[in-house]
């Protein structure tokens, strides 16, 4: 399987990336072992990128993978994110005050099992620290070597271009999928304008693009889907109505749905790395096939009209103040 490479700023990465958070939460019961076979097999079919972060878990995605790339440490680029304030293991607020930043670091470094971060995201924007104090700590933490690239996530132009102003943004990770396009009108051309690279998360929104989807109130409590406005009474039958659609582009491709969404992703710019998540191999699998799936501008522009208006916050109200936009 030839996944190719892509340039984030100066990292270079394979074309898909692999996002962990699902195999210590949100998305259902995880087993281990079959999650670090999923890492294993990753790195076997050059699926090297892999994403975590502090707050998932809290810290038990970073100890987790930590666990699977013993002594397969060199094999991997890790990206990770600090941003959150963790008190008594849970999520306390947001804080990227350059010594949080560092201890948050330091913890990430402990629980991944290396010297070095490939990637490190401030996750979410804090208000209370201007973003050129956040920019100006991770560069001391990249001149020690202790970070190799800088990241945001979640953040609008204008934060952008003051935090690349002080030190080089590399990528920028955002939800970007066929029924999240949020990004388009602003974001993706500043990040083309500034050499940026995009890392869409969800790119299969949330599960949904994969068709293997129910309603809300049939996950357990504890799934992150529970409470996605998205799966929710009338919102979940237009989303399925408009995802009817990709469906049917897909089988008239020869191909998952899921495989659609990528590859979408994948021909809407050569600097975009999707990171799908999944804690199975036989996803992974699946997922990886994308980047040899070749869709023609007409496919493309059809594409873009399929999902038509996705019904729905992206989050519940308490996330959505959280993002910067």
């Amino acid at each position: 399987m030839a996944l190719g490479t892509r340039k984030l700023g100066g990292l270079e990465v394979p074309a898909i990336g692999l996002g962990c958070m699902g195999m210590s939460q949100s998305y259902g019961p995880a087993d281990e072992t079959e999650s670090i076979a999923t890492v294993h097999r990753a790195l076997d079919l050059g699926c090297t990128f892999l994403d975590t972060a502090e707050v998932y878990g809290p810290h038990l995605n970073e100890a987790l993978l930590g666990r699977a790339l013993k002594g397969k440490r060199n094999q991997a680029i890790i990206a990770t994110k600090f941003g959150f304030q963790i008190v008594d293991g849970k999520r306390a607020g947001l804080t990227s005050r350059p010594e949080d930043i560092r201890k948050a670091v330091e913890g990430s470094l402990t629980r991944l099992g290396t010297d070095r971060i490939d990637l490190l995201y401030q996750h979410r924007l804090d208000p209370k620290t201007p973003i050129e104090d956040t920019a100006g700590a991770v560069g001391e933490l990249v001149r020690e070597g202790k970070v190799r690239f800088f990241g945001l996530s979640e953040v609008g132009v204008a934060t952008i271009a003051k935090a690349h102003a002080v030190h080089p943004v590399a990528a920028v990770q955002s939800e970007y999928s066929l029924w999240e396009r949020n990004l388009e009108d602003e974001v993706i051309p500043a990040l083309r304008a500034a050499a940026i690279g995009l890392v869409p998360f969800s790119p299969l929104g949330r599960g949904f693009l994969t068709g293997g989807v129910k309603r809300a109130e049939e996950y357990p409590d504890g799934d992150f889907r529970k409470n996605d406005p998205r799966y929710q009474g009338a919102n979940f039958d237009a989303n399925m109505k408009a995802l009817r659609v990709v469906q049917d582009f897909a089988a008239a491709h020869n191909a998952t749905p899921s495989q659609i969404a990528l590859a979408w992703i994948l021909h809407k710019g050569p600097t975009f790395v999707p990171i799908p998540g999944t804690k199975r191999r036989k996803y992974l699998e699946e997922n990886l096939k994308a980047a040899e799936i070749k869709l023609s501008a007409a496919d493309i522009k059809a594409l873009d009209g399929a999902m038509g208006t996705v019904a729905g916050l992206r989050y519940p109200p308490a996330l959505m103040a959280t993002i910067d936009r």
